[in-house]
């Protein structure tokens, strides 16, 4: 992880979790203002040296925090342990629901229905009610994640994320995701790497799909117009109901000179399913086209 994306991912939630948190936001922000002006060699040196035992004190301050969360579910476990068979209760009982994994799997499956539909907002809502039937569920706190991403709340949606992976290393959708921010924050070399490794993972087929198309986004937004292509037709192969992939795919071979591909690839969007959101933006795509119009860069 480089300094610029380990510092973009603390900086909301070092100050709410931890006693130094200001004091590194403080550090940074006086670093990156004295980078604004003119910087001789000999300072230049210094704020090297300085951004450094920053990033350094940042991850440090990341690891406190997770061994911190481990230790309060090590007391979880002790408090279970300690009392008598006969009058133990859950230690959360008094402030949870009880566990109820079939219900949860129901919101969880509504919130991914309103995800596919882009309706963030209602896709929250079911899967916080999933969360609430079974707090322990890994795939439903991934996809509330997914939720705030696209509501464009990036912070929310890093720290969920963060508490998925700090159980969960390898969980992809949660590292699927990390790329798509990084990508939102044009951070490119850690959105490349976070969703290289969901692809190579390959244990989520939702985290591939969608790993595949956010590559393509990358690649397109760095005007890799043949490997944006590549990605894109491979998520259509994957899903061929993911009709974002026919729009982006339209987008990157008008902007790469190949204006008749890209209308032939809008025109399946739009046939393909014309309820759809994706669909929808294809037909009017067109129809703009068709009045002397052009694609959104």
């Amino acid at each position: 992880m480089d300094h610029t994306a380990l510092l973009d991912q603390i900086d909301h939630l070092l100050p709410t979790l931890l006693p130094n948190g200001d004091a590194l936001k403080a550090r940074r922000d006086a670093i990156a203002a004295e980078m604004e002006g003119a910087v001789s060699t000999v300072d230049r040196a210094r704020i090297k040296a300085e951004i450094v035992e920053l990033f350094r004190d940042a991850e440090r301050a990341l690891n406190e925090y997770a061994a911190f969360k481990k230790s309060v579910k090590g007391l979880a476990t002790q408090w279970k342990k300690s009392e008598p068979a006969s009058t133990s209760t859950p230690i959360y009982s008094s402030v949870t629901h009880r566990v109820d994994m079939l219900g949860a799997s129901t919101f969880v499956e509504k919130g991914w229905s309103m995800l596919s539909l882009g309706d963030g907002v209602g896709a929250e809502k079911a899967l916080r009610k999933a969360l609430e039937l079974n707090p322990a569920d890994n795939e439903a706190e991934s996809l509330l994640g997914w939720a705030q991403m696209h509501q464009e709340n990036y912070d929310s949606a890093l720290l969920t994320f963060h508490n998925v992976l700090l159980r969960e290393p390898q969980n992809a959708l949660a590292r699927t995701n990390v790329g798509y921010i990084c990508l939102r924050k044009k951070i490119y070399g850690e959105a490349i790497e976070h969703l290289s490794r969901a692809i190579r993972l390959d244990t989520d087929r939702k985290a591939t799909l969608y790993a595949h198309l956010y590559l393509g986004q990358v690649y397109y937004e760095r005007e890799m117009f043949d490997d944006a292509d590549a990605f894109f037709r491979k998520a259509l192969e994957l899903g061929p109901n993911l009709l974002q992939a026919w729009y982006e795919l339209g987008r990157s071979l008008w902007f790469s000179g190949q204006r008749d591909r890209a209308l032939e690839s809008w025109h399946s969007g739009a046939s393909a399913n014309k309820f759809n959101p994706w669909g929808k933006r294809c037909a009017e795509l067109l129809e703009s086209i068709e009045r002397g119009g052009a694609p959104p860069r």
